[in-house]
């Protein structure tokens, strides 16, 4: 696995820190300005038009990151400001150090303490123009402040004196670098502790910090960018991951190979959707098409009568079977080998009968929507303890199957996926931002960083389940299935916002890019 690829939980960054310096005879100072240059460079890369900085420092390495920072930039000859949230005779170490350098670089700073709520002075000169700062028509990108509050080390709540200054960070205008990770968030679970700086960019260090890129990590941290600050390869030799970035183009040449010239339709699988109870055709019909789209030999769907004509009048590649009862699906378990059951099933009598049989057939099963909510309730186990299956929750599903609150789920996504795991024995994937795979097997958790917030519409969990199915009947193991098929998913999702934008995007709209995809195209 790649390195950029790799995800850790802060007690794992710190262990590589401390090998980094201990093992390797790396200063931890050096390490600090490393650290400060990179995030820098990429300033300016970002920002080239900037002409000030405003840096706000907290008392720990992080508050150090950022005095190297400011020092630099003053060498250069930009204007810098520093609001410092902790004394300088309170920085120890490598943090008291690159306080001096600033010092030494003659960087100007303003005590930010806990009566700081309104804009401070100096502040509101540089917002007026007042400060030897441009204000031509680039002028919000003429100053950018740089968040070096807070660190992977934050535990409780946000004290109130930073909390002031993340309020402040977050209601001016000017760009935010956040270092390391934006101040506030969790860096392991992507939860925020209270109130979090929400930043156009963060550039993290060493190792990436998972929490970067699930929960409320993709809406506060930016762009992520990584920096390995040039510590050794064995440094990472043997360091628990907490989960892996997934890689479309990785996945798809290890799990699906070129086609032999002979091959045919019953090389690829038989899917079965079963859902659409009546009035819910259109998700039923949705699973089906994404499962032929990503290249399943046969997909099937068991519906109400009702919606039979329509599904077939849309696609006449699905063979389409009425299902008015539990007894009627029984005769057509014999011929699929994967079941994608949930879209449009409904809670009613009629799911729960279908849902029963289905699992009584034994067959690897991919559960969404409503087959979730019946499996929680209770009445309805997985077959064997869910091996083969996957389930698919978005986080009111996940807290509805382990009995807690949505609000619980957001707060530790990774160890709720756990949780859903060993309780049902399947394959989960957790939905949301920075979807989520704990297969239990032995690679570690995977994360989409794939998707945009167009694909908050419905039917999108439809399309994502019968591509999941189509991925298991062309032989992929549940957990391998799952990891690809989000990735198309949202690879897809992304191709149709390149077009037309994030806003109005509907659920069909990814199945015309599913087959270029799956391609490798």
């Amino acid at each position: 696995m790649d390195i950029s690829n790799r995800l850790y939980k802060a007690a794992s960054v710190r262990e590589l820190d401390r090998r980094a310096i201990q093992e390797h005879g790396i200063p931890g100072i050096v390490l600090m300005k490393r650290a400060g240059m990179a995030a820098f460079d990429m300033l300016q890369a970002r920002w080239p038009t900037a002409q000030a900085v405003v840096v706000f420092c907290g008392g720990g390495n992080n508050g150090g990151d950022g005095y190297i920072i400011a020092g630099l930039a003053r060498q250069r000859g930009w204007r810098v400001h520093v609001a410092q949230l902790a004394a300088p005779e309170k920085l120890k170490g490598d943090a008291r150090l690159a306080w001096q350098f600033a010092v030494d670089q003659d960087v100007e700073m303003h005590y930010f303490g806990d009566d700081s709520a309104q804009l401070p002075a100096w502040l509101e000169q540089i917002e007026a123009g007042s400060d030897d700062v441009s204000r031509g028509d680039d002028s919000r990108d003429s100053v950018v402040m740089v968040d070096a509050l807070l660190g992977t080390g934050i535990t409780g709540e946000v004290r109130p004196a930073y909390r002031d200054a993340i309020k402040l960070i977050n209601r001016l205008t000017w760009p935010v670098l956040a270092v390391d990770i934006p101040s506030g968030l969790c860096s392991d679970s992507g939860a925020v502790k209270g109130l979090a700086v929400c930043a156009d960019m963060t550039v993290t260090f060493i190792g990436i910090k998972s929490g970067l890129y699930t929960g409320r990590g993709p809406a506060l941290s930016g762009e992520v960018v990584f920096r390995d600050l040039d510590v050794p390869g064995d440094v990472y030799v043997a360091m628990e991951v907490a989960a892996e970035k997934l890689d479309l183009s990785g996945l798809l040449a290890a799990e699906l190979p070129q086609r032999e010239r002979d091959a045919h339709k019953g090389h690829f699988g038989h899917v079965l959707v079963i859902g659409g109870d009546t009035g819910f055709g259109g998700a039923a019909a949705m699973a089906g098409e994404s499962a032929l789209r990503i290249g399943a030999g046969l997909v099937g769907v068991a519906t109400r009568g009702v919606h039979v004509q329509a599904l077939l009048a849309r696609r006449p590649e699905l063979m389409v079977k009425t299902v008015e009862s539990g007894q009627d699906l029984g005769p057509l378990l014999s011929g699929p080998t994967v079941l994608v059951i949930g879209p449009g099933l409904g809670r009613a009598p009629w799911g729960e009968q279908v849902l029963q049989q289905a699992v009584q057939s034994g067959l690897p099963m991919v559960l969404d929507a409503d087959a979730l909510n019946i499996l929680g309730d209770g009445l309805i186990s997985l077959p064997k303890g869910g091996a083969g299956c996957v389930l698919t929750p978005h986080p009111g599903e996940a807290a509805r199957l382990l009995g807690v609150g949505n609000a619980d789920i957001q707060r530790e996504r990774f160890a709720a996926a756990r949780a859903l795991r060993e309780k049902y024995g399947a394959t989960v994937l957790l939905k949301g931002a920075g979807t989520l795979i704990d297969g239990g097997d032995d690679r570690p958790v995977g994360l989409c960083p794939y998707g945009n917030p167009g694909m908050a519409s419905g039917g999108m969990g439809d399309v994502l389940a019968g591509i999941i199915g189509g991925l298991m009947a062309q032989g992929l193991a549940a957990p391998l299935a799952a990891r690809l098929g989000a990735c198309l998913h949202g690879v897809a999702a992304d191709r149709v916002a390149s077009e037309a934008g994030e806003r109005g995007m509907a659920a069909t709209d990814l199945l015309r890019h599913l087959p270029a995809l799956v391609n490798g195209r």
